[in-house]
C-alpha cells in the first residue's frame, strides 16, 4: 500500500485480521507495517504507538455494543442487547478479553460510550451511580469470563476437543464415586460436544437475572 494512501481504518483492519488469525501478541507496529507493505514509520502519523494502536483495536471491536439499543425499549431489553452482543464480539474475538485490561479507557471512545450508556440503563434501573459503575464492571467481567471459560476451551479443531473431553472424562471417573459422587456422575455428559449456544444463552440469563432481580425498578 503506497504510504499516502494509509488510513487509520485500513491499519486498525489490518490489526484486527492479524489478531483473529495469530493472537494478540502478533499485533506490533514492525509487523503491521510489514503486512501493508510500509516502513514503520509511515504508521506513526496513525496511531502514536501500540498503546494506542490497542486502543484503536479495542474501539472498533466494541463500537457494535450500543448500534442496536433501541432507545424505546425497556431497560433490561436495552441491557440484554448490550451484553448479548459483548459476549458474542468476545466469542468472535476471545483476546478482546485480554485487550480490555490493557486499554486506557480516558481515550478508548466506544469504551466510554459502552460504559456511560451501561450506566444510564443501570440508573434507570434504580440504582445509584455507584451501584450503577460496580454493575456495570460485574457485567462486563461476567461475559468474558463466559468466553474465557468455555467449555472446551477456545480454539482447536473438533478433534483435538473431543481428545480433551475423553482426557476430562476419564479423570473424573477414575475419582472414588463414594467421595465425589457428583463429579463422577458429572463425567458421562462428557461424551458428546457441548452445546455452546445453550452454554451462553444460559450464562447470559444468569448474569441478568442477578441485575434485574435487585433493581429497585424492577
Amino acid at each position: 500500500m503506497p504510504p499516502e494512501k494509509l488510513t487509520r481504518q485500513a491499519v486498525v483492519e489490518q490489526a484486527l485480521q492479524l489478531a483473529d488469525a495469530e493472537g494478540l501478541g502478533a499485533v506490533t507496529i514492525r509487523r503491521l507495517a510489514t503486512e501493508l507493505g510500509v516502513a514503520p514509520t509511515a504508521l506513526y502519523w496513525h496511531v502514536k504507538n501500540k498503546d494506542e494502536l490497542l486502543s484503536a483495536l479495542a474501539d472498533r471491536l466494541l463500537s457494535a455494543l450500543v448500534t442496536d439499543v433501541a432507545p424505546d425499549r425497556s431497560w433490561h431489553q436495552r441491557l440484554r442487547t448490550m451484553i448479548t452482543a459483548l459476549v458474542d464480539q468476545t466469542r468472535a474475538h476471545p483476546y478482546l478479553s485480554a485487550l480490555l485490561p490493557m486499554i486506557d479507557s480516558n481515550t478508548t471512545e466506544e469504551y466510554r460510550r459502552a460504559t456511560d450508556t451501561l450506566i444510564g440503563l443501570l440508573t434507570e434501573a434504580g440504582f445509584t451511580l455507584r451501584q450503577a459503575d460496580q454493575t456495570a464492571t460485574y457485567l462486563v467481567m461476567g461475559a468474558a469470563a463466559l468466553v474465557s471459560c468455555q467449555p472446551g476451551g477456545l480454539g482447536g479443531d473438533e478433534e483435538e476437543a473431543a481428545e480433551l473431553r475423553r482426557q476430562h472424562r476419564l479423570d473424573l471417573e477414575r475419582l472414588p464415586p463414594g467421595r465425589y459422587p457428583h463429579l463422577t456422575a458429572f463425567a458421562t455428559t462428557l461424551t458428546d460436544p457441548p452445546d455452546l449456544d445453550a452454554y451462553y444463552a444460559f450464562g447470559i440469563d444468569l448474569l441478568l437475572s442477578a441485575v434485574e432481580s435487585t433493581a429497585p425498578n424492577r
